[in-house]
């Protein structure tokens, strides 16, 4: 990736970003130099190829209506130049080469190109995220889920030795030995998982039928119905790429696989089975590291919120907790404050059941319950440890909350989890637990009670009426109606059912005076929470409704994760 590139000199001069930053970008999760400078220059992919069009003086060109499988000439289709240059032939005139590329600064690409075609080359330059999609949709096997009839007839027909593919601990989905159809099968699926953005995969066995599920934006759809006679293979096949035992069906087993998909690239699922009345249900969920670096700004928070969590991460002591139900992206919360903490100055150390995200720099402890390692006891010897910060994955009983609570008193800053509905009901669960009043108003500094909305799609979202009576009824002021525009989903090529990503909904509750009176003399959630909306704190449902009217989401969405 060319941080010298022309192109990027010529934008960073003209004020839209700061070298450092593309530097930066470039380091976190940007895959090309063109996505690295639309994350930092805040240009759309479609105004970065109008820039570069207009300042090189090149011809644009919309590769997203150019079908490739009529492009005449397939010996200039050289996938090894394609995949590492990400230029894209899509014309020939004469000895002349017209090349799709979103940079026509990079001149050693082109040279390169001219070198092993024998063409001269010409730039035509069209949107990055298009050409990756072209590019993939050409050479990218695993971009279709299908199989042909012939290779499914293959699929039923083959005995593959499967105590033959346990080879490593990462499974290399480009690796040309691994060619059984049952494994170029699996391989399509979790690939596919990963540029669908799934976060989790489901494998189900029935009596007539096998059904695979992704889960996109939090909702599962159906992506394929292979031949349920395929059921002990697809099995077999999984729990060999997870280390599991292949003879023990009667009883859950968990494990990991590493997919590794490219030179530098690698994806973590965590795999769990569970054996039903067909067969074993297998359920993979997809462990994005990166997810823990998009820092705070993109997670949704308002600006009241966001500085409310700064502040308490700030603090030398305390305890923050992060509440909600399983999925609702409280790990991504609490990793992404623990990433804002994670300098050379502070000893941090976690206790997780699973280690989800992997972090340099942060001792992370897997929590094993047959080898006596529980949460109780990794807290007990992290405090042995000169900790700064302690992460607990999630606080299930009252030895556990008693120790974390016990540290966020004497001197360290303690992030947690719990399963709650909302943040006032998160104190009178630590008091039905056993916890002393006095304990949980002195050390619990911040709740964060939280959801995931799937955000609306930019490019098909369109305006939604509603008489005003039911908008007042859905909890809209009429301050609020005067300048009210609400979007609702529709549904494009772009996007899922007219959604694309998720974002946070957040209740963000600062312990005070007044909600601590109320904690020491025993109150209830219910007073808690008045107190809280008194104080100005959002509830979920608030909150919910201002990412309505900012357009991020829709009402029927909100409706869905604040169970209105």
């Amino acid at each position: 990736m060319n941080l010298t590139s022309p192109l990027a000199r010529r934008l960073s001069n003209l004020g839209l970003f700061k070298p450092e930053e593309l530097q930066s970008a470039v380091r976190s999760d940007a895959s090309s130099l063109s996505e690295a400078i639309c994350k930092v220059s805040q240009l759309s992919p479609e105004q970065l190829q109008a820039r570069a069009s207009q300042i090189f003086h090149v011809s644009q060109f919309d590769i997203s209506q150019f079908d490739i499988a009529s492009f005449p000439d397939q010996q200039y289709l050289n996938e090894k130049l394609i995949r590492k240059h990400k230029l894209l032939p899509i014309a020939v005139e004469g000895k002349k080469l017209y090349l799709a590329t979103a940079d026509p600064t990079d001149f050693s690409a082109f040279e390169d190109y001219e070198f092993n075609t024998g063409m001269q080359t010409e730039a035509v330059v069209v949107r990055y995220d298009y050409l990756d999609k072209a590019i993939d949709s050409l050479f990218d096997s695993s971009s279709s889920l299908g199989l042909s009839k012939d290779d499914m007839e293959e699929l039923e027909g083959v005995e593959s030795d499967e105590s033959n593919n346990k080879k490593s601990l990462t499974t290399d989905v480009n690796s040309k030995e691994d060619d059984a159809p049952i494994i170029v099968y699996i391989n399509k699926i979790l690939m596919d998982a990963i540029k669908r953005g799934a976060s989790d995969l489901h494998f189900e066995p029935y009596e007539k039928r096998y059904r695979i599920r992704f889960r996109v934006d939090g909702v599962l759809h159906e992506i394929a119905s292979p031949p349920v006679n395929l059921e002990s293979r697809i099995a077999a096949r999984i729990k060999v790429m997870s280390h599991m035992d292949l003879a023990e069906k009667r009883k859950p087993q968990d494990g990991r696989i590493k997919l590794k998909i490219s030179a530098k690239k690698s994806i973590d699922f965590r795999v769990s089975t569970l054996p039903t009345l067909w067969g074993e249900k297998i359920v993979m969920r997809i462990l994005d590291s990166s997810s823990a670096m998009l820092g705070i700004d993109v997670l949704g928070y308002e600006a009241e919120q966001k500085k409310l969590y700064l502040d308490a991460l700030a603090q030398p002591q305390g305890m923050i907790l992060v509440t909600g139900p399983t999925g609702s992206g409280k790990t991504v919360s609490l990793y992404t404050g623990l990433n804002i903490l994670n300098t050379a100055e502070r000893n941090i150390s976690t206790a997780e059941d699973p280690v989800e995200i992997n972090l340099e720099g942060i001792n992370q402890v897997q929590i094993n319950m047959r080898a006596d390692m529980t949460f109780a006891n990794a807290l007990r010897a992290f405090l042995r440890q000169d900790p700064d910060v302690v992460m607990v994955g999630e606080i299930r009983d009252l030895e556990t909350a008693e120790i974390a609570i016990k540290a966020a008193q004497t001197g360290h800053l303690v992030l947690s989890t719990l399963h709650t509905n909302s943040a006032p009901e998160t104190l009178t669960r630590l008091m039905n637990m056993g916890v002393p009043s006095y304990n949980i108003a002195s050390s619990v500094s911040l709740i964060i009670a939280q959801r995931l909305a799937r955000r609306l799609c930019n490019h098909c979202k369109e305006p939604e009426q509603l008489p005003q009576e039911e908008l007042i009824k859905q909890g809209f002021t009429y301050e609020q109606l005067a300048e009210l525009t609400i979007f609702k989903a529709k549904g494009c090529d772009e996007c899922t059912e007219g959604y694309k990503g998720r974002v946070g909904i957040y209740e963000v509750m600062p312990i005070t005076p007044k909600i601590a009176e109320i904690i020491m003399r025993g109150g209830n959630s219910l007073e808690i929470a008045q107190v809280a909306t008194q104080e100005g704190v959002n509830n979920l449902r608030a909150s919910g409704l201002k990412k309505v009217a900012q357009g991020v989401t829709s009402l029927v969405e909100i409706n869905r994760v604040t169970n209105a």
